[in-house]
């Protein structure tokens, strides 16, 4: 026997939405009311919908799928971070963490199952890539941590960070949509000025963020500012070279005015010397900036070590000496499995 197919409702913008009423001959009026539901109130069921009739929450549920993101297992570090596993509708697993902080309760989400790029330092890049999130996808992994720091912390969400699993660039469409309805007065209506989308560098995509005007923040993970080093452990520098990144962002700022936060992460005698420091302050002159200094999560894959204090403070020091604002991160969750792509890999064996 043939079976149809349930239709995504949440890929339907509003007015697709409004002909899929008129088709199934119900007032167009309640198209507005569902898309409420989903984007306003996150509803994960048609029976949530309460102002609709009982007979049009059956045939929603007969010709429509919410394909909702679920908590698969969190763990909760001594510094209260809480590092999640999400199963996804087809059970495929991503990760998404709460970063909570004395300012600030920031969530990371994750844009593909799995990356393609292959960074020697990060346990996602060890993970094929099994397919981009939709954006639907993304936007549950912001409503569900959203809801942990309601309930674990008592306070909302304030920054929503793209750095979990995958590349969020080469899911641009998908990426640009969940941002869309995470802003939107008819979504989350959060504020653009509260997301940052960190790409390893694709510098083609840059320029379209440049293009699109996007409003949101955007960070580069840069590792290392000469060629050599960063070919070593981000083989995507292979085809965006340092060059080519620095047109891409003078492009993109050209075109949105938006600085650049540039992430570096202090590996122990690998890009941890004053003349590595020197390397990255010549490149932050490119375009307006600020720099993330992070410490390192140490993965079993990769032989990479956090660099000693005394190194990234003196690394931090230098760039300050040249007028470059410089943020140390210290590591989160260490207690757990807190590096990114670390507890996915661990329960898709």
């Amino acid at each position: 026997m043939l079976t149809t197919k349930k239709t995504d409702i949440r890929s339907l913008d509003l007015a697709q939405l409004h002909q899929h009423f008129t088709a199934m001959k119900e007032p167009s009026y309640r198209a507005k009311q569902v898309y409420q539901w989903l984007w306003e109130k996150s509803a994960r069921t048609f029976d949530e919908m309460s102002n609709l009739s009982k007979e049009l929450r059956i045939k929603l549920n007969e010709n429509y799928a919410i394909n909702v993101v679920e908590v698969n297992n969190s763990q909760f570090s001594n510094d209260h971070t809480i590092k999640n596993t999400f199963k996804l509708y087809d059970g495929n697993i991503v990760e998404g963490v709460l970063i909570p902080m004395d300012d600030r309760m920031t969530a990371c989400v994750s844009s593909q199952v799995g990356c393609s790029l292959t960074c020697k330092f990060c346990a996602t890049g060890y993970m094929d890539r099994k397919r981009n999130l939709n954006a639907d996808e993304i936007y549950d992994q912001v409503v569900l941590i959203d809801q942990q720091a309601k309930q674990n912390y008592n306070a909302p969400l304030t920054n929503i960070v793209y750095m979990g699993m995958g590349e969020p660039l080469l899911n641009y469409a998908n990426v640009l949509k969940s941002i869309e309805r995470i802003t939107a007065p008819d979504g989350l209506n959060m504020s653009y000025k509260r997301i940052t989308v960190s790409t390893a560098g694709i510098s083609k995509m840059i320029k379209k963020l440049g293009d699109d005007g996007v409003k949101f923040n955007l960070a580069l993970s840069l590792h290392a500012a000469n060629d050599k080093k960063r070919n070593e452990i981000m083989p995507i520098n292979e085809h965006n070279t340092l060059k080519a990144l620095e047109e891409s962002l003078k492009y993109y700022y050209s075109k949105t005015k938006n600085p650049v936060t540039y992430e570096y992460i202090v590996f122990n005698h690998f890009n941890d010397e004053i003349e590595d420091a020197m390397e990255l302050a010549k490149f932050c002159k490119h375009v307006p900036c600020k720099v993330n200094l992070i410490e390192y999560n140490p993965i079993q894959f990769a032989d990479f070590l956090n660099a000693e204090g005394d190194k990234i403070d003196a690394f931090s020091n230098y760039l300050k000496s040249q007028g470059i604002t410089t943020n140390i991160r210290r590591s989160r969750g260490k207690d757990i499995d807190a590096a990114c792509g670390q507890l996915a890999v661990k329960e898709q064996n």
